[in-house]
């Protein structure tokens, strides 16, 4: 199918009290393990990439594949811009097919976040393309993005309403206790619902989670198991993913998670089969651990069977 704008995915994934996964992408074999799980669970789906993912691929390359996967795995499915900070960056994701952009104007102030924001929608509205805007900052690592604790604030459902109303942005990330990153929490993990009730009473576009992966702990055993050093390593439970869904979100990023399932299953497979150098079987076996994950993912947050 061709692609769509996330309007499209959201607006009934709002309406109708689920959410859909939106999947970081960098190359093919995690594309194509977002797509086929996204069929074989008749998902919609939404295949994110960073600035950097850009960079290291190119437009066209991601765009491309994108299409292609999309094409041929009859699900709605959108390209979509995570973490854009430059506008010239974000106009040439427009120019070159993506179907919906993130303008990440967290770091600045109030006033000077609504006023990036307002100039990204106008640009992107006459082509169709969606903006989802962010609100509050998340702490931890997101590629270069870099948020310290002491900066990290959650998001005002009062200033949510009227940052909604001035910017017209179709959708709205909000800070909730969530973090970038595979370090998540020092503590029990605990995210704000009741503000997140709050904010969604008041704002009637689709709220976005990020820094939700759960960082599982058979993925992440899995990869310390093989030789990862990620000591300290702590995600989202999935029972608070279930409680945000509940309570309003209807967009879930999910990117640590597949990082950490594509360095376990390489890793393995490197281990147990020492005279295989053919790169097709050796990502293959991530793509299956990623894809595993993803399927996991689909069902968490209530898409499957929505496309």
């Amino acid at each position: 199918m061709p692609l769509v704008s996330n309007n499209d995915i959201l607006t009934p994934a709002r309406a109708g009290g689920y959410a859909v996964g939106a999947f970081n992408t960098s190359n093919l074999e995690i594309t194509q393990a977002i797509f086929e799980a996204a069929s074989e669970k008749r998902s919609p789906v939404i295949v994110a990439t960073s600035q950097s993912a850009i960079e290291y691929a190119g437009h066209a390359r991601l765009r491309g594949m994108v299409e292609t996967l999309a094409d041929e795995a009859d699900v709605t499915a959108s390209l979509h811009l995570d973490h854009g900070t430059d506008v010239g960056d974000i106009e040439r994701c427009i120019e070159n097919g993506w179907t919906s952009v993130m303008i990440d104007g967290s770091h600045l102030s109030f006033e000077e976040n609504i006023a990036i924001t307002r100039r990204v929608v106008e640009l992107a509205r006459p082509r169709g393309v969606s903006v989802e805007a962010e609100l509050g900052r998340l702490m931890g690592i997101e590629d270069e993005i870099a948020v310290d604790e002491r900066d990290a604030t959650y998001t005002d459902p009062d200033e949510a309403l009227d940052f909604v109303e001035r910017t017209g942005c179709d959708s709205l990330a909000v800070a909730i206790g969530t973090s970038h990153g595979a370090y998540k929490f020092k503590a029990e993990p605990r995210l704000a619902i009741e503000r997140l009730s709050a904010i969604a009473e008041r704002v009637s576009v689709p709220l976005v989670l990020h820094g939700a992966s759960a960082v599982p702990p058979e993925v992440l055993e899995l990869a310390r198991r093989y030789g990862a050093d990620l000591p300290g390593a702590r995600g989202v439970p999935p029972a608070s993913i279930r409680d945000a869904v509940r309570h309003g979100v209807a967009k879930v990023n999910i990117d640590t998670d597949l990082r950490l399932a594509f360095t376990g299953g390489v890793r393995r497979f490197l281990a147990e089969e020492p005279k295989v150098f053919d790169p097709r079987k050796i990502l293959g076996e991530a793509r299956q651990s990623m894809k595993d994950v993803i399927l996991n993912k689909i069902e968490l947050v209530g898409s499957s069977g929505r496309s």
